[in-house]
C-alpha cells in the first residue's frame, strides 16, 4: 500500500478495541491524521493509543459512543474516511439474554451503524469501510456442502435467534443495512467480514477471541469440542482493513480469513511449542466444518502471515503481559 503524501484524515470508531488499536497504529505510520472515538478518552485502557509512534502529533481522541449521533459527527468532522470497527462482543455467558441482546448487542451493532452512516453523510466523508464479521456469513443450517463460503453467503436470521446467537445476528443485520445503504446514498460503503481473530494486544484488556485462545492454554478442560476454527492475525485484519479504505476498486463486502484448524490440531499446536500449560484433555467430535473463502480480497492484494507466527506472537505477548504463567 503507497505512503500517503498529504495528510488525510480518518477516523476509526471504538479506537481502543483490539483490532481498531492496530489500526490505528498502521494508519499512524503512514502518515494519517487519525481522529478515534472512544467512551472516555482519560481511561486507564485508552492509554495505550497516547504512546503510538506519531499519536503525540497526529492522533486526536473524542469522548462519545455509537449511540452519540452528534458525538460521532463532531469526531468525523474534517474526515475524508471513516473506519468503523467499534461493536460490542460478548464475554463469556449471558446471563439475561433478553436484555443483553437488545440493549448490549443488538442497539449498539445496528443502531449505532446507522448513525455511523448518518454522521457520515453530515461530515461529507468519502469513503467508509464498516468491519463486520464471518458471523454474518457462516450462521446458517444451510452450508454449501462442495465449496468454501464466499461473499454471496449470508448468516440466517431466523437460525442466529433460534441459537440465541445474538452477536452474529446484531453483526448480520447490521452488515446487511449497511450495503443496502449504498444504493440509496452516495456513500462509497465497504465491508470486511473477519473470521476468529488472534495476534498480539496493543491493548491492555483481554477480549473475546484472545480469552478463546488463552483457553486452550489455561483451562486444561476435560472434553472439548473439535471444532474448526477459521482464524486470521489481528495485524492482517488491520491491513485488509486500510487495503478496503485505499484501494479506490474495492466494492461491497470480504471475507478476512487465513486458515482453517480445528481444535484439537490448535492445542496440538501450541502444546508442541508450549507444553507447560494446561491444555485440553479429550475432544468430542463436532460435524460444523466451515470453510471460508478470502479470494476476493487477495485479489485486491492482501496477504497473510503463517499461523506459527500468529500463534508465538500471541504467546508471547500473554507471557509478558501476565495472563500466562507456566505451570
Amino acid at each position: 500500500m503507497e505512503r500517503k503524501a498529504e495528510k488525510e484524515r480518518v477516523c476509526v470508531t471504538g479506537a481502543g478495541g483490539y483490532i481498531a488499536s492496530w489500526v490505528v497504529k498502521f494508519l499512524l505510520s503512514k502518515g494519517y491524521i487519525v481522529h478515534g472515538t472512544v467512551r472516555d478518552p482519560s481511561d486507564e485502557k485508552n492509554s495505550h493509543l497516547k504512546k503510538l509512534e506519531k499519536a503525540l502529533e497526529n492522533l486526536q481522541l473524542f469522548k462519545t459512543d455509537l449511540l452519540d449521533y452528534e458525538g460521532l459527527c463532531a469526531a468525523f468532522a474534517g474526515c475524508s474516511g471513516v473506519l468503523h470497527v467499534a461493536s460490542p462482543v460478548p464475554i463469556g455467558p449471558i446471563s439475561n439474554p433478553e436484555n443483553f441482546t437488545q440493549e448490549e448487542l443488538i442497539e449498539p451493532a445496528v443502531v449505532g451503524t446507522r448513525n455511523v452512516l448518518s454522521a457520515c453523510e453530515k461530515a461529507k466523508v468519502k469513503k467508509v469501510v464498516v468491519v463486520s464479521s464471518a458471523g454474518a456469513v457462516a450462521v446458517t443450517p444451510n452450508r454449501p456442502k462442495d465449496r468454501p463460503m464466499d461473499e454471496e453467503c449470508w448468516s440466517d436470521l431466523e437460525y442466529c435467534k433460534a441459537t440465541q446467537n445474538y452477536y452474529c445476528l446484531a453483526k448480520t443485520i447490521a452488515e446487511s443495512e449497511a450495503l443496502e445503504h449504498t444504493k440509496k446514498s452516495e456513500l462509497n460503503i465497504v465491508t470486511v467480514c473477519p473470521s476468529f481473530v488472534f495476534g498480539p494486544m496493543l491493548q491492555s484488556t483481554m477480549n473475546g477471541s484472545c480469552l478463546l485462545l488463552l483457553s486452550f492454554m489455561k483451562d486444561g478442560g476435560e472434553s472439548v469440542k473439535n471444532i474448526v476454527y477459521p482464524v486470521v492475525d489481528v495485524r492482517d485484519v488491520a491491513e485488509s482493513i486500510l487495503l478496503a479504505y485505499e484501494n479506490p476498486d474495492a466494492v461491497g463486502r470480504y471475507i478476512c480469513s487465513a486458515h482453517s484448524i480445528q481444535a484439537q490440531a490448535l492445542a496440538e499446536k501450541l502444546k508442541s511449542m508450549y507444553p507447560n500449560y494446561n491444555y485440553p484433555k479429550s475432544y468430542i467430535e463436532d460435524e460444523k466444518d466451515v470453510e471460508l473463502s478470502s479470494e476476493k480480497l487477495q485479489s485486491l492484494g492482501w496477504k497473510y502471515r503463517p499461523l506459527e507466527e500468529t500463534l508465538v506472537d500471541a504467546v508471547r505477548n500473554y507471557e509478558e503481559n501476565g495472563f500466562l504463567v507456566e505451570h
